[in-house]
């Protein structure tokens, strides 16, 4: 078939790779967000899948919506047969999604109909899932609501992050996607619609949503940390700054601490939790780097009975 691949984020790179070495299709052109300020001088880049296409020799459309008719004339030009589509980013209107034959074909990271939304591996890390997955399904105007092609699944380790989960599930979801592509073409393959029980939901998450409650259980407090890395980061408040907390460990043996109170010691700093104690491995201060838990601990020389959690942010 001819295609026309619509994504954004690194993490849609691998299926774009996995297309364009697909001896069956030809990715005519590539669809992506305009290019966006970056880094301290906030200079205009192309996003990783701009770049990966121009690296490709593929055309490479940055419309600033997708109902602008310039964009839309130009695709009715190429004349897709079908769009496959990983992490866009924009909202796609109707008259879009009626140029392809066979339609916009999601790449989606959950096993629909569970986590529909914008962030479906922070919220299954988040939720301690143990089980999760890609699916693929036709794009309709509900969100992530259309008829089902295919399944992958993929097990959630227990020390992983959204960012390591994430990593496994694009490029399991690459072999999905081409597969699902291959069954279209061919006509062996039919979308099959979602169940109406099973449904959640997982909106992008917010600053807000990161921030830790100390009085949670211990369990909880180590998913928020997991699910909001690499962002937008789990964090706390010390001394009137936000503290990130990147990596933390369960302490299993020590429940002597109350809620948000730290325990220094030589190589090690632990918090109190609503449950058990939770260790410190990993935090980013206020404008600094990431450092090791207990060197911050020794710098900062935390006083008896001190706690994190408490006061608003200065």
């Amino acid at each position: 078939m001819k295609l026309v691949f619509a994504g954004t984020p690194e993490v849609a790179v691998p299926a774009l790779d996995a297309l364009i070495a697909s001896e069956r299709h030809e990715v005519a052109a590539v669809v992506t967000r305009p290019d966006a300020p970056a880094g301290r001088g906030r200079r205009l880049v192309a996003s990783p899948v701009a770049q990966r296409a121009e690296e490709a020799g593929i055309e490479v459309l940055k419309p600033a919506r997708p109902r602008d008719e310039d964009f839309l004339a130009r695709l009715r030009e190429i004349a897709p047969d079908c769009c496959p589509v990983v992490a866009y980013g924009a909202l796609l209107p109707q008259v879009a999604l009626d140029v392809p034959a066979h339609g916009w074909v999601n790449l989606h990271f959950s096993l629909l109909p569970a986590w529909r939304g914008a962030a479906p591996v922070q919220h299954a890390v988040m939720a301690g899932d143990e089980i999760t997955g890609a699916s693929t399904f036709l794009i309709e105007q509900g969100l992530d609501s259309g008829p089902v092609y295919g399944t992958v699944t993929e097990e959630v380790r227990p020390t992983d992050t959204s960012g390591d989960l994430l990593t496994r599930l694009a490029l399991a979801g690459s072999g999905l996607l081409v597969a699902t592509m291959d069954g279209i073409e061919d006509g062996s393959l039919k979308a099959v619609p979602q169940p109406a029980d099973g449904v959640t939901l997982a909106p992008k998450l917010t600053v807000e949503d990161a921030e830790i409650d100390w009085a949670e259980p211990a369990l909880r407090i180590d998913r928020v940390v997991r699910g909001c890395t690499p962002a937008p980061g789990a964090w706390t408040v010390f001394r009137g700054e936000r503290l990130k907390i990147v990596q933390a460990a369960l302490v299993a043996d020590r429940a002597d601490l109350a809620p948000g109170e730290l325990s220094p010691a030589k190589n090690t700093v632990c918090v109190g939790s609503g449950s058990h104690a939770v260790e410190l491995l990993w935090v980013q201060p206020q404008g600094k780097k990431p450092m090791r838990g207990a060197d911050w601990a020794r710098g900062v020389r935390i006083a008896p009975g001190e706690r994190v959690g408490s006061g608003d942010v200065g």
